[in-house]
């Protein structure tokens, strides 16, 4: 079974309830960086997999001044709501390749696994915390990178990379990996070889015989994550309800909060349960939480467009670039993508390692995870070029590097399989209770994500497939529009593969108090991202001064 280690900090992909995607390919998050540089942070502290679990050892701290802070929801749940932290050095848990430092704390968090049934047991959940540089503390700002499955506490190790020196200067950067990611009993249900399997699968199966194959690889994740302890529980409204519970033991009045792609779908569903503890909240690169019947397919429609968007302004940039293979048009350049993702169906490309040739599920991987990042393209050139010239070898090293595969064949963490397990408990019903996902619904869309998105959509449309046979039931869904809580920051960006822009307008007019901001820029979320200045600053004016962005403040890039 794979260790209980994490993959490096990512800014996310993702979103909950996508019936069709290939979730896997799609919203698996993303690393921050392509090469390791040295910003503060160690490890963080680890939850493990075993029965109940003990809370950490009382602190000296003393207890919050504002007795209000930690009164529960309820009674019963007075334990975990009392808890006093103890911080202790981070060496002892691996951290992101190049992320090196001392300044940062850990420690783990008892919650329980049930909500409803809060005596029946607990598990721990992994935290890390930088502490706030100046001296006007604000108090913490939690981090969610999203996912599902992306690493809180990775995330938060490079703070110096996704946080301001002013956010930095006036909070606790504080992240967490949710129940069941990473070190929060991390969910672990394929070994290394046959979550490669997984990945190198035909995505697009175009006989009987290859849709058995990926049925299978499809169940036997699914079976895999049947007998996990933690997996049953790893839905979104009760990730929320930890959120509070992170609150209270972080000693805040309100929740400070900053969710990229899925953590929007968290800052949301928070927002829903506990709007009068919502702090200033941003919500990056939003999630469409629009109540649909499990037959409409609008969403996976608009994202599979989504990616066909970014390609377009990839390709449009490459034949801008001294180092481009693509010639002619834009649509000839797209054309030529096209071209070498069906060729790896008939002849996947030699990669240097006879034993994995490029196929064409890590050829379309490859090309999907650049397009998250602007700084990413020039990888991308690099890769398009050997492929056109018959060499895999830098696609599959792409692959490798975001996938986070050792050269020994292992994987870092448990992202594969941590986004499904949230998503089919969040995804598996609609408001009518009918099984939102089925081979028939499944094989009913193909055809139109296909014209819909011709490079993507044949690629994406069996993502669901796991979901088909989940062993677990799904979760209550709340109707969300955040009524009572401040203003909500939601952003979205023009061109983003993973979240449309589209889905951040709707988010942002479900929720009452939500205030739009827009980001005319490439790549996935936009606090942060190259070019987003005018973002920044907006986010930072917000979170330090209190200072609301107008609402439909539209921003522009600045490469």
């Amino acid at each position: 079974m794979r260790p209980r280690t994490t993959r490096p900090a990512r800014t996310t992909t993702g979103t909950a309830r996508l019936r069709g995607a290939r979730r896997l390919a799609l919203l698996a998050a993303v690393p921050v960086v392509l090469a390791g540089c040295s910003v503060g942070g160690g490890g963080g502290g680890g939850g493990s997999t075993g029965d109940d679990e003990a809370a950490p050892e009382p602190s000296a701290a003393a207890p919050s001044l504002d007795p209000t802070v930690r009164v529960p929801p309820s009674p019963e749940l007075a334990t975990f709501y009392s808890q006093e932290l103890t911080w202790v050095g981070c060496e002892s848990i691996d951290p992101p390749e190049g992320v090196t430092g001392q300044d940062h704390e850990c420690t783990t968090v008892q919650v329980p696994l049930d909500y409803e049934d809060p005596g029946a047991g607990t598990m721990l959940l992994s935290l890390t915390r930088l502490p706030a540089t100046g001296d006007d503390r604000l108090g913490s700002l939690l981090l969610n990178p999203g996912g599902p499955g992306g690493s809180g506490v990775d995330y938060a190790l490079q703070a110096g990379l996704v946080t301001s020196e002013e956010l930095r200067e006036a909070y606790d950067v504080v992240g967490f990996d949710p129940r069941g990611v990473a070190r929060s009993a991390g969910v672990d249900c394929l070994d290394d070889a046959s979550y490669e399997d997984f990945l190198t699968a035909d995505p697009s199966p175009d006989d009987p015989g290859e849709l058995q194959t990926l049925e299978g690889l499809a169940d036997r994740l699914a079976q895999g994550c049947a007998d996990d302890r933690v997996a049953p529980y790893m839905d979104t409204v009760s990730a929320a309800r930890d959120m509070d519970v992170l609150r209270a033991v972080l000693d805040d009045a309100d929740l400070t909060f900053l969710g990229k792609s899925y953590g929007t779908v968290l800052g949301a569903v928070y927002a829903e349960l506990f709007p009068d503890r919502v702090g200033r909240f941003v919500l990056d690169g939003a999630v469409d939480l629009t109540a649909r019947p499990a037959t409409d397919v609008t969403i996976d429609l608009e994202q599979v467009q989504g990616f066909e968007v970014a390609l377009e302004s990839f390709v449009a940039d490459c034949l801008t670039q001294p180092d481009c293979p693509l010639s002619g048009s834009v649509d000839d350049g797209i054309g030529q993508v096209r071209a070498l993702i069906a060729s790896l169906d008939r002849v996947p490309l030699p990669t240097g390692d006879d034993a994995r040739p490029l196929t064409q599920g890590l050829g379309v991987l490859a090309v999907v995870y650049p397009l998250y990042q602007y700084d990413a393209w020039p990888a991308l050139r690099a890769g398009l070029e050997g492929a056109l010239a018959g060499d895999g070898e830098v696609m599959l090293f792409l692959v490798d590097l975001f996938t986070e595969r050792a050269e020994d064949g292992t994987y870092r963490g448990n992202t594969g399989e941590a986004i499904y397990a949230v998503n089919c408990l969040d995804g598996r019903s609609d408001p009518a209770g009918r099984a939102a996902i089925t081979l028939e619904d499944i094989e009913g869309s193909a055809q139109e994500m296909a014209e819909a998105a011709p490079t993507f959509g044949p690629h994406i449309a069996y993502g669901g497939l796991p979901c088909v046979g989940w062993p677990f039931e799904p979760a209550a869904w709340p109707e969300i529009d955040g009524e009572g809580a401040p203003e909500i920051v939601v952003i979205g960006t023009s061109r983003d593969p993973a979240t449309p822009q589209v889905w951040a307008e709707r988010l942002a007019e479900q929720l009452v108090s939500g205030v739009l901001v827009t980001y005319d820029g490439d790549g996935h979320t936009a606090y942060g991202q190259t070019g987003a200045g005018c973002v920044d600053e907006a986010v930072d004016a917000f979170f330090v001064e209190g200072t609301v962005p107008e609402d439909g403040l539209a921003c522009v890039a600045d490469y």
